[in-house]
C-alpha cells in the first residue's frame, strides 16, 4: 500500500464519480481505477459498491475513510514540518522547569534552540512539579521539563532517562570512605532533605519504609545549593541525583542499594499545546541532550 492509494480513495470517497475524481487527481480514469482495485485487493475488502456508473462506500469503505483522513492528515502536517523553514517559527515559548534541571541542562537547551529559531523567544520560569502540572492544565505554560508525577492527570508525560539517586556526605563523614549503602543503614541517621511536599522526598520516604529504615531528618530544605552547603559544613548527610554535587565542592557521593532511589526525568505537557511548532523544536533538542548526557554520565564520579 502506497500514499497515493489512500489518497485516490479520499478523492473517490468525496465524489463518489470516477470520472470527476479523475480529474481532480489529473490522471486517467482507468488509472484511478485500477488504483482503486489494488487498494481493494490489498486490503481484502471491498470499499465502493459500483452498479453500473454509480458509485457508492460500503460499510467498510465508509469506516476505512475514517481512519484514513486522518493518517493522510498527519502524514501531511509532518511533512509541512520537514519542509518548514526554522527561521518561520516565532512567538513564545513558555517553559517550566525544577531547579535540577536549570543548573545547567535547560541553559543549553534554550542555546541551542535560540541559533536554530531566533525568532521565538524562550521564557523559562522555576517551579516546584506540582505549580509545573497546575500550569500546563491551566494553559499559561507550554512545556514541562521536570520528574515523572505520581498522578499526571490529563497531563502527557514522557521520559528522558532514569536517574539514579546518591548519598552525599563530607569528607570527614562516617560513611565517606564506603563505595555502598544500604538504605536500611541509613536508619536514623542524621540528614537534611527535601520538604515532604515535594514529590523527590516522597519518593525517597517509600524507599525508606520498603527496607524498614526511618533517618532521623534533622533539616528541610526546599532548594538543593543551601542544602549541599549544610552538608559540607557538619555531619549531615543528604540524598539527591548526582548531578547537582558540584565536583569542586569536596563532598563525596556514595552509591544507594536495596533498593536503589530512581527518579525519571522527563517532558510535560497538555495535548493541546504539543502540536505548536516552537513546542515540538524545543522538545527535539530537549530528547538529543538528554540523551548526551545521560550517555556522558554528567556529574561528579561515583564512588
Amino acid at each position: 500500500m502506497e500514499l497515493r492509494h489512500l489518497r485516490y480513495f479520499i478523492a473517490l470517497s468525496g465524489s463518489l464519480n470516477f470520472t470527476r475524481a479523475a480529474e481532480r487527481l489529473h490522471v486517467t480514469q482507468s488509472t484511478l481505477s485500477h488504483q482503486i482495485k489494488q487498494l481493494e485487493e490489498e486490503i481484502g475488502v471491498a470499499l465502493f459498491d459500483r452498479i453500473g456508473k454509480r458509485v457508492s462506500l460500503t460499510d467498510a469503505g465508509d469506516e476505512f475513510l475514517h481512519y484514513c483522513t486522518k493518517a493522510l492528515h498527519e502524514i501531511d502536517l509532518g511533512l509541512g514540518a520537514l519542509r518548514q523553514d526554522s527561521s518561520e517559527v516565532a512567538g513564545e515559548l513558555r517553559v517550566g522547569s525544577t531547579h535540577t534541571f536549570n543548573l545547567g541542562f535547560i541553559p543549553d537547551c534554550i542555546a541551542s534552540f535560540q541559533a536554530r529559531h531566533p525568532r521565538v523567544k524562550v521564557v523559562v520560569e522555576e517551579l516546584s512539579a506540582d505549580q509545573i502540572a497546575a500550569r500546563l492544565q491551566q494553559g499559561t505554560l507550554d512545556l514541562g521539563i521536570a520528574y515523572r508525577p505520581s498522578v499526571p492527570g490529563p497531563l502527557q508525560f514522557e521520559p528522558l532517562y532514569n536517574e539514579e539517586m546518591v548519598l552525599v556526605v563530607a569528607r570527614k563523614h562516617p560513611l565517606a570512605r564506603r563505595k555502598r549503602v544500604r538504605m536500611v543503614e541509613l536508619h536514623r541517621l542524621p540528614m537534611v532533605l527535601l520538604p515532604a511536599s515535594f514529590a523527590t522526598r516522597q519518593m525517597l520516604d517509600e524507599c525508606f519504609r520498603s527496607c524498614g529504615a526511618q533517618p532521623h531528618v534533622v533539616a528541610e530544605i526546599n532548594t538543593l545549593a543551601p542544602m549541599m552547603d549544610l552538608v559540607a559544613k557538619t555531619q549531615l548527610a543528604s540524598i539527591v541525583a548526582a548531578n547537582v554535587v558540584n565536583p569542586l565542592s569536596g563532598l563525596v557521593v556514595i552509591r544507594l542499594e536495596s533498593p536503589t532511589p530512581v527518579r525519571t526525568p522527563g517532558m510535560l505537557w497538555s495535548p493541546v499545546a504539543r502540536d505548536a511548532a516552537a513546542t515540538r523544536a524545543f522538545s527535539t533538542i530537549v530528547r538529543k541532550l538528554a540523551l548526551r548526557s545521560s550517555l556522558q554520565g554528567a556529574g561528579p564520579r561515583v564512588r
